[in-house]
């Protein structure tokens, strides 16, 4: 286990001050898709990415690049529907030039142009009807959930983890945070959604259990399934159709902190936090995954220049922080999926799958699973 703090208040993104998050998602006849946005403070934030799948789905990625002129991003924008998907980035975008916010390009305050760095899921097909996809209305409706600031299910299967699938199971979307030694939070959130599985095959827990802390899991935590939970998983995945053993997918997400950074120091958040996904699926980053996730500093714009004696030991306890957080918002992911059926056919909860994991702890030989 990582040697992080503990988790904030909400264990999860939320928990970085100036984050907010919206949802929005379609489960209506033929559908099984959506879009999470997610907002820095007004001011944006100091942004990077790393792109580790071979196939994905991306836009206004490049400017993040610590060579480029851009500094801040004003949204960051996860979602299904493939490329398909990357149209419901354009509802976002018309929501915050409304509001004014943006890179400013004149004298007039209303000049701006938002920087909405973005990233899809592969879904399609899965609610019953493959030309299904978000669209501009459902970003903005992602947009507008995060600004209401409501009370929302941030873990599950919502916004781009609708339709998520990781290995046979139904995937969705994961968050979780740590409060750093010395001072500052870390949050990720992340919507998973792999070619490879969260699942080790040969206890049937999940890859990503040794890094959680107990509140990411049950009350009375998980313990090694059955023996007859694991054959049976085993035999209905033997008797899948072929069609559904090697799906597209990508998992993607954002990870987010108070403390200042560079613009290529966020660079290595996002790179190091991969570590995370690698801890808790398996394999991760294929051809057929388009695996990226952002990194962002919500600190303002005048915030003090980092301590040069302090500030290499703090950021290495980011990193460490980032990638442990990933770990384990992608086993929340898991744990708190539901069973859904559609024309597609049906996509089983870990839970379902693995029963007895969640029989009274106690008995069992993880224990609390830390």
């Amino acid at each position: 286990m990582s040697a992080a703090g503990p988790t904030g208040p909400t264990n999860s993104v939320l928990d970085v001050p100036g984050i907010r998050v919206g949802h929005a998602q379609r489960t209506d006849p033929g559908w099984l898709t959506g879009m999470t946005v997610v907002l820095p403070p007004p001011y944006g934030a100091v942004a990077g990415v790393d792109v580790r799948g071979g196939g994905p789905g991306t836009r206004e990625t490049d400017l993040l690049d610590p060579r480029n002129l851009v500094e801040r991003v004003h949204a960051v924008v996860l979602g299904g529907g493939s490329a398909l998907g990357l149209a419901a980035v354009d509802g976002v975008v018309q929501r915050l030039l409304d509001e004014g916010v943006g890179f400013p390009m004149g004298a007039d305050p209303a000049d701006v142009v938002p920087i909405v760095p973005a990233a899809i899921l592969f879904d399609l097909g899965r609610g019953g009807v493959f030309r299904h996809h978000p669209d501009a209305a459902l970003g903005a409706a992602a947009h507008d959930a995060a600004r209401a600031d409501a009370p929302t299910a941030l873990v599950g299967p919502v916004g781009a983890g609708t339709g998520a699938r990781a290995g046979g199971l139904r995937g969705g979307v994961g968050s979780a945070s740590t409060v750093l030694p010395g001072g500052g939070t870390v949050g990720a959130l992340v919507a998973v959604n792999a070619v490879g599985s969260c699942v080790d095959p040969t206890t049937g827990e999940l890859w990503g259990l040794p890094h959680c802390l107990p509140a990411d899991l049950p009350a009375a935590g998980l313990r090694r399934p059955d023996p007859a939970d694991l054959r049976a998983a085993h035999d209905l995945a033997a008797g899948l159709d072929p069609s559904r053993r090697a799906p597209l997918a990508t998992t993607i997400g954002v990870v987010a902190t108070d403390v200042p950074l560079t613009k290529a120091a966020c660079a290595k958040v996002a790179g190091v936090a991969h570590d995370g996904l690698a801890r808790a699926i398996r394999p991760v980053h294929s051809m057929f995954d388009g695996d990226t996730l952002f990194a962002l500093s919500t600190a303002p714009p005048d915030a003090p220049a980092p301590d040069p004696a302090t500030h290499q030991l703090r950021f290495h306890e980011l990193l460490d922080a980032a990638a442990t957080t990933v770990a384990r918002a992608v086993v929340r992911a898991m744990l708190a999926a539901t069973s859904v059926t559609t024309p597609w056919g049906t996509m089983r909860s870990y839970r379902e799958a693995f029963p007895s994991a969640f029989a009274a702890a106690a008995t069992g030989p993880r224990g609390t699973g830390t």
